[in-house]
Parts: structure tokens; sequence; C-alpha cells
């Protein structure tokens, strides 16, 4: 990495800052990973050169025979990993798969029936200050107020008196596996299309530790990132043709290509598209579904960690790779805890919790997720430990020597599991 070196030492300083950070924290955001140095190999190659607007074969530009080849190694990985009918792999992040899967099944001002962000959805469900939430009529569903879980009595309810075109199963903060099953059995029952977002769990997914959506939804978006431990972007999954509309020319399939390019996006991220193709082989090997089944287990360690030592969590545990912690008990807004915990070297990310009386930027919950340390090999006795480390941290945000504990098990911690070995952007070659 000498040339960036050399070249622009502040990039390169503050790139090692940032590597250094990643080395020595617990990174607990549950919507980050830890990619490989293949992935980001690829990432960092040479394809960011070229530009290649259209689908492998009909490309608007000529030299792209081996963008091409990548590209399709890109989709047939994924459609093998996934047992998908059909993969785009060009939408450069999660809400442009989002919009554009919307643009495939609905019109502006359509229903579409979406969680609750407040309860656990994400901001492309239906959030009014996002393009959904702005171009489309969204319903919102949520979770009951006792026991934080979603009623599909009451989904069903919802769903029969609106009658969306769209329903969607989907979360960014909840902390319970989908009945997949029952939202299809819904969505056909008002002739609706069933779309899940699993940018969440899709590596659980991948590894055959999450229930299976491909069996039931019409059209899947999702991240490549978080769980499935690729680069940041993301891929739409679809089934080929349209179970609403079998009499339009366009299936499903090419409805979905189409809202990606032409109509939302120009050129695709073609070393995106590589690094993505990496992370599918990776997630093709036997040893991911180890990898995925840990991430619960440490998840569940991590969740019984917590309550054992006197933080509430939503819904009193996870089925899935994050927990939700309400600190409304402890004195601590979800800010001052986000807060106080990286100044022990422990990132999270404040969230707000189900029927939240606080202010989405300074909300009552913490959102702690696993995949980040199961990547770097941590297992539940170690996820049990930082769960004590992280409720002492709340418990006592003035005691200096407390902290100061907190701080040198985190290094011990990190160099236990080291990050990224001998790996530098400041000497130059």
């Amino acid at each position: 990495m000498s040339h960036l070196s050399e070249f622009d030492p502040e990039i390169s300083n503050a790139i090692e800052n940032e590597i250094n950070r990643q080395r020595n924290g617990l990174e607990m955001i549950a919507s980050e990973n830890l990619v490989s140095r293949a992935v980001l190999e690829a990432l960092g190659s040479p394809l960011t050169n070229k530009y290649s607007e259209g689908y492998p074969g009909k490309r608007y530009y000529s030299g792209n025979e081996f963008i091409d080849n990548v590209e399709n190694l890109a989709i047939n990985r994924a459609k093998e990993l996934f047992g998908a009918e059909h993969a785009n792999m060009q939408p450069h992040a999660g809400s442009q798969a989002n919009m554009a899967a919307y643009f495939a099944m609905a019109e502006p001002g359509d229903k579409i029936m979406a969680m609750n962000l407040a309860h656990g959805g994400h901001l492309t469900h239906g959030s009014p200050v996002n393009f959904s939430g702005k171009l489309f009529n969204i319903v919102p569903y949520g979770v009951q107020q006792d026991t934080h879980l979603i009623d599909m009595n009451e989904v069903r309810d919802i769903a029969l008196r609106e009658k969306p075109v769209v329903i969607l199963a989907g979360h960014t903060a909840y902390p319970r596996t989908l009945d997949f099953e029952k939202f299809r059995q819904i969505a056909d029952e008002v002739g609706a299309y069933l779309m899940v977002d699993m940018a969440h769990f899709a590596g659980l997914v991948a590894g055959k530790a999450h229930p299976d959506p491909f069996l039931w939804a019409d059209v899947i978006t999702t991240t490549t990132h978080k769980t499935l431990r690729g680069p940041r972007g993301a891929v739409i999954f679809s089934k080929i043709e349209d179970r609403i509309h079998p009499e339009d020319k366009k299936n499903l399939a090419k409805k979905i290509d189409f809202a990606i390019f032409p109509f939302m996006q120009g050129g695709p991220l073609d070393h995106v598209i590589a690094a993505k193709a990496v992370a599918f082989k990776e997630a093709l090997h036997p040893s991911f579904e180890q990898y995925a089944e840990q991430i619960i287990v440490n998840a569940q360690a991590l969740a019984e960690s917590l309550m054992n030592n006197g933080v509430d969590l939503v819904s009193r545990g996870t089925d899935n790779h994050l927990v939700l912690a309400d600190l409304t008990k402890t004195g601590l807004a979800g800010k001052q805890g986000e807060t106080l915990l990286d100044s022990v070297g422990i990132y999270t990310n404040k969230n707000m919790v189900p029927f939240d009386q606080r202010k989405p930027m300074d909300p009552s919950g913490l959102r702690i997720g696993t995949p980040a340390l199961t990547t770097r090999g941590f297992t539940e006795d170690e996820l049990k430990q930082v769960g004590e480390m992280i409720a002492h941290t709340l418990h006592n945000p003035n005691q200096n020597d407390i902290l100061e504990g907190v701080r040198k098990k985190v290094e011990a911690m990190t160099q236990a599991h080291p990050l990224y070995d001998g790996w530098s952007y400041e000497t130059p070659e």
C-alpha cells in the first residue's frame, strides 16, 4: 500500500487509524461485519475502471467480456447458495434494492404493508422521511406491547382491512425469526405479493440456521454485508413468473431487472460485484454453516448474560444475531449507553425500542449484534464475559476503575483474536 501512503498520507493515516480501531475494539453493531482479505482484494481491483451499463451479454459499452464473466459467476453462486430462481447483482445498496423491488411490484400511491420502524423495521419500510413513505401508502404492523412479538393474527386483520399490493416481511431490530409461511398465506388471501427483506439475516439463511424465505416469497432483497460477510452492496432475488399478474408481457424477473436498469441506476459497481462473488464462494463452503450457527449461539449467550446482569432485553432474548436492550432501568438513554461503551472499546448503536417514549436520535435502547465477533473467532463463553462487561459498564458509568478494568479486558480479548494481522497502509513497501 506504499502508493497511498506516499501520495496521500492523510487518507492513509485515517484508514490506518480505522483499521486499528477495528482491531482493538469489540465490533458489536448488528449491521456490521468483517470481510476477508480476498473480498477486500476484489473490492480494491481495477474493475472499478469499467463502465458496464446493461446486463451480461447486453451491455451498452464494449470491452465487457470479462466483466460479464464476473457478474455471471456472482449470479450463479448466489442462486446456488440460496436456491433462487433469479438474482440481480447490481443494486448499489439495500435502499436501492428495496426501491427497485417496490417499483417492480407496485405503482406510486399503492399500499405496501411493512413493519413499523419504531418496532424494528427499516427506514425503507415506510418511514415518512424516506422515499418509501413519500411515494407509497404505507400500512404498518408492529409488535405486541406485552411480548414485543409480532402477532400474525393482527397482521392478517390489517391485511384483510387494508388490501395492500405488497406485504413486506423483514426488520433491522427484531430479535426473533419471522413466520414466512404465515406471511405467504396472508398475502395469498388478499392477493398481494410477498416481499422479504433479509438484509440482516441473509447469512443465517445461507448457513441454514434460520427459516428459509425462499420457500415462500415472490421477491427477496438483501444487503451483502451484515451476516453474509461480504462487501457493502445488495442483491434482489425473485421468482421468474409473476403470480399476481401472469398476463403481463414482462415476468417478475424482467420487472426486477428493468427496475434496476434503466429505471433507477446506470452502470453497476463491477469491483463490488466481484467482491460479492468472492463472498458467495466463501458462504458456499461447509464451514459457513458452522459460522452461522455460532452467530446465534453467541447471541443467545450474550442475551442470557445481559439479563443475568440486570439489563432488560426486548422480547427477553433472541433467535437471531442481535439483541435489543432497553436501558430505561439503568437510568441511561441509548445515546449515553452507546457513548459510554465506545469509551471502553465496545461498539454498539443506540436504537428505539417498541413503544419508546424517547426521540429517535436519543432513544431508550441499544442494538447489539454478534456477527463480527463471531468472524473473529469468539465463542459463547467469551460472549458471556462480554455481556458482563457491557452490564458492568452500563451500571457504573462514573466508576473509572471499573471502566478501566473493562478496557483492559477488551484489549486482552482483541489480542487473543487478531484482525488483519500484519497489514498496514502506512509503511511503504
